[in-house]
This record gives C-alpha cells, sequence and structure tokens, in this order.
C-alpha cells in the first residue's frame, strides 16, 4: 500500500448537478469511511446547483481549496466527469484524482469518444448522430434505412446507462428522439447488438505495471447481477483487458477507468463506452474487481491519491 503523510489534508468531493448524484453520494461517503482510518478527509458537498458547501456551510471553491492538499474527486456524470470541475482545480493548482480536463471531456461524449477509438482498430456498434436542429421525421426515416432494428437510442454525453432506450421500429425512434428536442441536447443512435454485457477497469502504475488490467466483470442486466471473474472464454477476457487498456490510453486518461463492451458470440468484442470516474459504492463494479485480486479499496484510494500528489 502507498503512504500517505497523516497530515495530508485530503477533499472528497461528492454530489453535484447530475443525474448520478446519489450514486456520488455513496460513493464519497465509502471512500470518506475507508480514509478516515487513516487521515482526516474534508467532504466537499456540490449541490445541485452547483454550489460548494463544507461543513454545512456554502464556500466558494477558492476559499475551500487553499485548505486542501489534494482532491479525491468522487463526482459522476456532469460537471464532475465532463471536465468542468477539473478546470475550477487546475485554475485553483490543487492535484486530484482521476483524469484532466480535456481527456475528461472528450470521453464523456460518446460520439467524440467512438471516433478517436476506432481509429485505433477497436470495433464499436454501427451508430448515428442525431442533433436536436434537425427535422425529426426524416430524419428518422434515413436512420431506420442505415441501421436495423432494434436499436440503441441514448444522450450523447452521460453515464451509467441514463436515458437509454431500445426501440423497435420507427414509431417507437421518433418517440425516443424526441427526448433530443425537448432536452436540446444531441442522441447516438446505435445497432443494437446482441451478446454478453462486460466491464473492465484499469488502473495506472498498480503492482508495478504501467496499466495493470482487473478481472473483467459480466453484467448481466435482466438479473440485476454481475458476475466477477466474468464467464469469458481466456481469449475473451485477454481482449477485454486489452482493449480496456487501449481505450485508456487513446483517449489520454489518467490514474483509473471503466469501459464496457458487448462480447458477442460470431462478431466479437464491441467497445460501447468509458467510465472515467467509475462508481466506489460498496456496490459498485470496480471495488468488486478490486477485491477478485486481493486489493482493498482502501489500497486503491490511497494508491490512486499517491499518483494525483505525484503529478502522474
Amino acid at each position: 500500500m502507498q503512504t500517505l503523510p497523516s497530515s495530508l489534508r485530503i477533499g472528497v468531493l461528492r454530489g453535484g448537478p447530475s443525474s448520478e448524484y446519489d450514486v456520488s453520494m455513496k460513493s464519497g461517503e465509502n471512500i470518506l469511511k475507508q480514509l478516515s482510518e487513516t487521515h482526516r478527509p474534508v467532504d466537499i458537498f456540490i449541490s445541485k446547483d452547483k454550489k460548494w458547501h463544507v461543513q454545512g456551510l456554502e464556500r466558494s471553491p477558492e476559499r475551500i481549496l487553499k485548505n486542501v492538499d489534494v482532491v479525491f474527486n468522487a463526482l459522476h456524470g456532469e460537471y464532475g466527469e465532463d471536465g468542468q470541475v477539473q478546470d475550477i482545480l487546475d485554475h485553483h493548482g490543487v492535484p486530484y484524482t482521476g483524469s484532466l480536463r480535456y481527456p475528461s471531456s472528450i470521453a464523456m461524449n460518446k460520439w467524440l469518444s467512438k471516433e478517436k477509438v476506432m481509429k485505433e482498430g477497436i470495433k464499436t456498434p454501427v451508430s448515428v448522430l442525431f442533433r436536436p436542429t434537425e427535422f425529426l421525421t426524416e430524419r428518422a426515416r434515413e436512420i431506420s434505412g442505415a441501421i436495423t432494428f432494434p436499436m440503441v437510442v441514448k444522450p450523447v454525453k452521460g453515464g451509467s446507462s441514463i436515458g437509454i432506450t431500445i426501440v423497435q421500429n420507427e414509431a417507437q425512434l421518433i418517440t425516443a428522439l424526441q427526448t433530443s428536442l425537448i432536452n436540446k441536447e444531441d442522441m447516438l443512435v446505435e445497432e443494437c447488438i446482441k451478446g454478453k454485457e462486460a466491464t473492465c477497469g484499469v488502473v495506472d502504475g498498480l503492482r508495478d505495471q504501467p496499466l495493470y488490467a482487473l478481472p473483467s466483470i459480466e453484467v448481466i442486466s435482466k438479473q440485476n447481477r454481475e458476475v466477477c471473474p466474468g464467464n469469458f472464454s481466456q481469449a475473451e477476457k485477454k481482449e477485454l483487458e486489452r482493449l480496456s487498456k487501449l481505450v485508456h490510453q487513446t483517449l489520454g486518461l489518467r490514474h483509473y477507468s471503466r469501459s464496457d463492451f458487448i462480447v458477442s458470440p460470431r462478431r466479437g468484442i464491441y467497445f460501447l463506452e468509458v467510465n472515467t470516474l467509475p462508481g466506489l459504492t460498496k456496490e459498485s463494479l470496480l471495488p468488486k474487481s478490486l477485491e477478485a485480486v486481493g486489493i482493498s479499496t482502501k489500497d486503491f484510494l490511497h494508491h490512486v491519491l499517491s499518483l494525483a500528489l505525484n503529478r502522474k
């Protein structure tokens, strides 16, 4: 385990304005509990209207951040994972965990991240970008001719499968895309590939490896459960690990990430999206994969904080 000075002032960011607020609160709670065994972490709560608080009092980011040495970013989704909070932390010169501002913004955008990883030969489902400025009915007809039903419709920005809809026909496609017009956000329409859902985490500098791949997890959505390690062949496990590392490197990510895939028995492995700040609750997938290889959440937290402090 990495040894951190007991006097180190660690701030833990949690909350935020995104739809993943509740998960962030639980991630932060778990991190605070783990770090409290060795330090006196500072609970930095960000409300849904982006106001920063410490000890129940609203304070400016500048006032809060000058009293911490490093920040563990436990935010998820909008604001915390898309480069906005990273910009604030960079401005105040405070080291923090997770990816930097620009890679975070690219990874949060499913369309842009797909384009970048495809250049490295990584397969992704056939997809089309729909913008709210386009004529809905006409564009839906074009998409119906380009991609076979069923299709997956989801916001270009956002994580944790938020806002995903599976559509079976053109009428359902139009209904799903109306969300784009209402929310004024771009939507991604993808072919729906049948297969096993998989996710695989990677961590920088763990166990003396430049980039360490954790065991891949099989996600069985219909039964609302996970299998770790997943029921994949050895070849599939190796490929999931290789692809997760390649996604992390291609997008210029830092410290840790978790990539989601579909493993098709006929077509192979397809990349879906990457999570630059995956959940760290007691029930989250990353802690489960860490536990499977004998690494405690506390040791992981200390390791990542050391990377942040060393600006790695």
